[in-house]
């Protein structure tokens, strides 16, 4: 019997434009500008779609100075899909890009690393470099969301779909989980934040923001042995993507399919 194959999407909601120092703790002396592309992704097949990270909205763009596109749940609507039957949504990690807009979705449970909500309401937040990501009403929400008992917590890896398998692999945050897709090309793992640009990983040269340098090193390695090539790994943040997939959608939505890559 064949393993079911989903078909995968990126949504691009916001961008800002950033210099090589602000993303590789190793980088090239003539620190060339540059930029970061914000993405949340769903997955469909039949009838069903599995929603990976919310996004965040307009508010937190302007405090924190992104160029804000678009909604990416409403966007999702306008691409056809119904909130309401959005029934399993994976939070990669909490901060603010990842895990906004959660009160959106009211009927989705959302999933989560056990360890990530720690993280996020523990004692290390009193340090600034650790919580600046996080927003506390977006864990304020999870928090609700548990209350409402829509979360649902997770302890290292687990399949979510047949089809679909969730990794943790921490480093960037404690919790950080990546998520393994089979499609129609293969297997491709959307990283996340486990590496926000594909020359973090292929470089070996972490994002300045992490919690772990020596887990988010061993991800690396992890995201390799779960994706059918290098072809097939998708960055958390990567204006690359948008480049190397064909669009699809409505017009004007910044949709592009992660199983068709563009031939030029």
């Amino acid at each position: 019997m064949s393993l079911k194959q989903w078909d995968a999407f990126a949504l691009r909601y916001a961008t800002v434009q950033r210099k090589a120092r602000e993303n590789f703790i190793a980088h090239d002396i003539h620190d060339a500008a540059t930029s970061m592309d914000y993405f949340v992704w769903f997955l469909r097949s039949g009838d069903e779609t599995i929603l990976v990270d919310t996004g965040f909205n307009a508010a937190a763009a302007q405090q924190r100075k992104r160029t804000f596109l678009r909604c990416p749940i409403e966007s999702l609507q306008a691409a056809g899909v119904r909130l309401d039957e959005i029934r399993e949504t994976v939070i990669t990690h909490a901060h603010y890009d990842h895990a906004g807009n959660t009160r959106l979705l009211p009927k989705t449970q959302f999933h989560l690393q056990e360890r990530e909500m720690a993280f996020a309401t523990g004692k290390e937040m009193r340090h600034a470099f650790l919580r600046n990501a996080y927003d506390p009403a977006d864990v304020c929400d999870l928090v609700y969301a548990n209350f409402q008992e829509r979360l649902a917590f997770h302890d290292g890896a687990y399949e979510l779909r047949p089809g679909i398998t969730v990794h943790w692999v921490g480093g960037h945050t404690r919790g950080l989980q990546i998520v393994r897709v089979h499609t129609k090309r293969g297997w491709i793992v959307l990283a996340s934040d486990a590496s926000h640009y594909l020359e973090n990983l292929r470089r070996r040269s972490p994002f300045p923001i992490v919690a772990d340098a020596g887990q988010m090193l061993s991800a690396y390695e992890l995201v390799e042995q779960l994706a059918e090539s290098p072809d097939h790994i998708i960055a958390g943040h990567d204006p690359l993507t948008c480049q190397h997939y064909c669009s699809c959608g409505p017009a004007g939505l910044d949709i592009v399919s992660l199983t068709e890559p563009r031939t030029s």
